[in-house]
């Protein structure tokens, strides 16, 4: 598994994929962190990470389209079915080196709370007091990006499982975009429904409704489950795809 992650991240930085995806994140967070906090005067970050919610929407395909599509236009495939490891130990190297990339890019974007912070202090200093409850709040920070990790990682584990079903890496990539955009418009869907029960069914699988208690700072245990379930589940499916392609 170590040498399938391994040269699955190096793959990222051998071809324009990775750089295009960390310039995209940055640039895309950055505009979307002024836009919601030092433009609207706001110490509050909970726009900003609902937003990061869309952007992943388009983000996390451009990590996952090669995953498995790539091996198979360049025939490459049948290399790994034959290679001395397991299937899960394949699986789970390519998702862990996705994994990888997602999460430094979101930690590096945190560099967008500097300037944040800074002003914050500045007004501090001017009102004469340290106790004044002037800034962002780093509980809300910290819930909403291992939030936001979460719900990468199953977003992530989507867009591999697409990448299985096709050897286009662009079908990949627009089929990943649809079936997560589904899942996060499911949300507001609700509002619409009168069924109380399909309401409720829809509530319990929301990926936004299940983000919401990061976004006040609190770690859920049912969305934590909800998520590494998500993620779990895609990656067996990935799993099972080539453990029957394996024997075939």
């Amino acid at each position: 598994m170590l040498a399938i992650y391994r040269k699955e991240l190096k793959s990222y930085f051998t071809t324009p994929i990775g750089y295009i995806y960390i310039g995209i994140f940055l640039a895309l967070s950055a505009l979307v962190f002024c836009y919601t906090t030092i433009i609207s005067y706001s110490y509050s970050t909970t726009s900003y990470f609902s937003m990061m919610l869309f952007l992943l929407v388009v983000l996390i395909p451009l990590l996952t389209m090669k995953l498995f599509s790539e091996e198979k236009k360049l025939r490459t495939e049948q290399m790994l079915l034959t290679a001395p490891v397991t299937i899960t130990g394949m699986v789970l190297g390519k998702y862990l080196a996705a994994l990888t990339m997602f999460a430094s890019s979101l930690l590096i974007s945190c560099i967008n709370f500097i300037p944040l912070f800074s002003i914050a202090a500045r007004e501090r200093a001017e009102a004469g007091t340290d106790v004044i409850p002037i800034g962002p709040s780093v509980p809300q920070i910290i819930g909403s990006l291992v939030g936001v990790i979460l719900v990468g990682a199953a977003f992530i584990a989507v867009g591999m499982f697409i990448s299985t079903l096709t050897e286009n890496q662009l079908a990949s990539a627009v089929i990943s975009i649809a079936v997560l955009l589904l899942m996060i418009v499911l949300g507001f869907v609700n509002s619409y429904i009168s069924n109380y029960a399909v309401r409720f069914v829809i509530d319990w699988i929301s990926v936004l409704s299940r983000f919401a208690p990061f976004g006040y700072g609190r770690f859920d245990f049912a969305s934590i489950l909800y998520y590494l379930s998500l993620s779990s589940v895609f990656t067996f499916f990935t799993i099972r795809v080539y453990e029957k392609r394996r024997w075939s």
